[in-house]
């Protein structure tokens, strides 16, 4: 008899620079959550559209592809209601224009609100 593995939440990752999908991988590690990693918007949707189990996207509003920053959450929020969102950037957007449920950590980041983050949306979503 095997005894059951309680299985990580899912936080899929959109960065597209290495070495800070590296950094934020360790810190979703670090929090207690699984990765599954997106270098594009492109790739981050077909991976929402192919698995039910991701609870938190974690986005770089600076990443690059057909679709940028706030229009990516909002699109994510539309399509994925019960999907958190932790957008991060160098460059503060209009916090207003962040959806329901979204909150924005500046670069650098503070690694212990981050992961506060990430733990409290998990959180939430149990």
């Amino acid at each position: 008899m095997t005894a059951s593995v309680e299985r990580r939440p899912i936080v899929l990752l959109i960065e597209n620079e290495p070495i800070q999908m590296m950094v934020l991988s360790d810190l979703i590690e670090e929090a207690g959550c699984d990765v599954v990693e997106a270098t594009t918007p492109a790739k981050a949707i077909q991976i929402l559209e192919q698995r039910a189990d991701i609870r938190v996207v974690m986005a770089d509003l600076d990443v690059r592809g057909s679709v940028v920053g706030l229009q990516l959450a909002a699109m994510i929020r539309d399509r994925w209601p019960p999907v958190e969102l932790i957008l991060t950037g160098a460059v503060k957007p209009d916090l207003s224009r962040i959806p329901a449920r979204g909150v924005f950590h500046d670069k650098p980041f503070d690694e212990r609100k981050l992961i506060q983050s990430i733990r409290s949306f998990v959180a939430a979503g149990l």
